[in-house]
């Protein structure tokens, strides 16, 4: 019996012993698994604790220690949502086909280690993609920039009013060290009236905020150009003109929902008196590489209407010639009413780089009545030595020697043909 006794024992010694070794080696088991899944998780980021990091460090100050700024961020998936099923998610609720009870937030903390545990890798990240542009309007400015102002515009349908804010102008550049600016607004083609701001003292970049009205119907609105002119107080009380600023308004949508805040660079103006058939104001540009010859009609000025009012209608055609042969024709939206009609219109033509020394560009100004004929108000020609002399060809040859550049310039109209 005493044999028997012992022989028993020994075996469920053997047993509980084999049973031990079992549960060690599961237990290692489970946490080699653990800490392989980590490592391939934190693969992208430099560790050398895995368990001390996690748990004495936040993500922000792993991220940190990234040595490039473009480092991909791991996108990871949690264990808990391995498998799921999501349909779409509309009115930004979260919406789950199966409740699932490992869902349900848990009282008191749990470590990062745990939480990745079971988790993998579906994709990266690269943060370089979404940070915000920055505004480089206030820092990059072009070699000559006289100064550069900002502007909101949008119009009230009801009440037909244009409501202009004139929010700052920076760098300016006076013709003494001390500049107290002001603006004047235009609502072209009236330029008998205007609204001024209030003169900043002693200031380079002032700061303006003030808000205008002007009243002007919907159906006139579209034929309307703001002007800004900004000007600078001396100590005499005399005005100098800085620059201006020329804003077409038909090629805007103008509602009281869209407020549009817009920079412009201030321009030199043409303070000679205009010619006798007035002047007008374009640039050219070639693309040596695709062989477009690109025109852009600016404005016109001191034109000679036959009479001022909304019954006549003022446009440019722009053509292009070779050998006096026309190729291609285009013209503009008319202006109402303007001897100093505001177009910002673009053209493009196909002109291949063989074909500039016997191509040339012809525009004419024009002005419409109804029930009468067309009447030229004056053309300008430029192009090469063959067609041109003086500034029509200066103009020519810069667009050549420039190119993919825009060469603006002034010319003078005339009725020769």
């Amino acid at each position: 019996a005493e044999q028997a006794v012992a022989v028993a024992g020994g075996i469920i010694g053997g047993i509980l012993l084999f049973m031990l070794i079992g549960i060690t080696a599961y237990l290692l088991w489970k946490k080699f698994c653990h800490l392989l899944s980590y490592e391939k998780l934190t693969s992208p980021v430099k560790t050398t604790n895995a368990n001390a990091t996690f748990q004495h460090q936040s993500t922000s100050e792993i991220q940190l220690k990234s040595t490039s700024r473009s480092r991909s961020v791991p996108f990871i998936i949690p264990p808990t949502l391995h498998g799921r099923d999501w349909i779409n998610l509309t009115n930004e609720e979260q919406v789950q086909e199966d409740s699932d009870p490992y869902m349900i937030p848990q009282d008191g903390p749990r470590s990062s280690f745990h939480s990745l545990a079971g988790a993998y890798v579906v994709g990266t990240i690269n943060p370089e993609l979404y940070k915000f542009s920055e505004d480089k309007s206030e820092t990059d400015f072009p070699e000559g920039n006289i100064g550069r102002l900002w502007f909101s515009i949008e119009y009230e349908q009801e009440s037909e009013r244009l409501l202009v804010s004139l929010i700052k102008v920076r760098k300016l550049q006076p013709p003494a060290e001390s500049c107290s600016p002001f603006v004047k607004i235009y609502l072209l083609p009236d330029e008998r009236s205007y609204l001024q701001s209030k003169t900043k003292r002693r200031t380079l970049n002032p700061q303006f905020d003030e808000n205008f009205v002007f009243q002007v119907s919907s159906k006139m609105l579209l034929q309307r150009t703001l002007k800004f002119l900004v000007y600078h107080v001396d100590k005499q009380k005399k005005h100098h003109l800085l620059g201006q600023v020329i804003f077409p308004l038909k090629n805007e949508t103008l509602t009281g929902d869209n407020k549009l805040v817009i920079w412009r660079d201030l321009e030199k103006e043409n303070l000679e008196p205009p010619s006798e058939y007035g002047d007008i104001q374009f640039s050219l540009s070639y693309n040596d590489y695709l062989g477009r010859l690109t025109v852009v009609v600016l404005r016109a000025r001191g034109l000679k209407l036959q009479e001022e009012s909304h019954a006549v209608s003022v446009y440019v055609k722009v053509s292009l010639m070779n050998h006096n042969k026309l190729v291609k024709s285009k013209k503009t939206a008319a202006v109402l009413g303007s001897p100093n009609p505001v177009y910002n219109e673009t053209f493009s033509f196909k002109a291949d780089q063989t074909e500039l020394d016997t191509a040339s560009l012809s525009l004419s100004v024009l002005q419409n009545i109804k029930g009468e004929k067309t009447h030229l108000l004056g053309r300008v020609v430029v192009g090469p030595f063959m067609y041109t002399r003086g500034k029509e060809l200066e103009h020519w040859n810069e667009m050549i020697s420039k190119p993919k550049e825009l060469v603006k310039r002034w010319h003078t109209l005339c009725h020769s043909t």
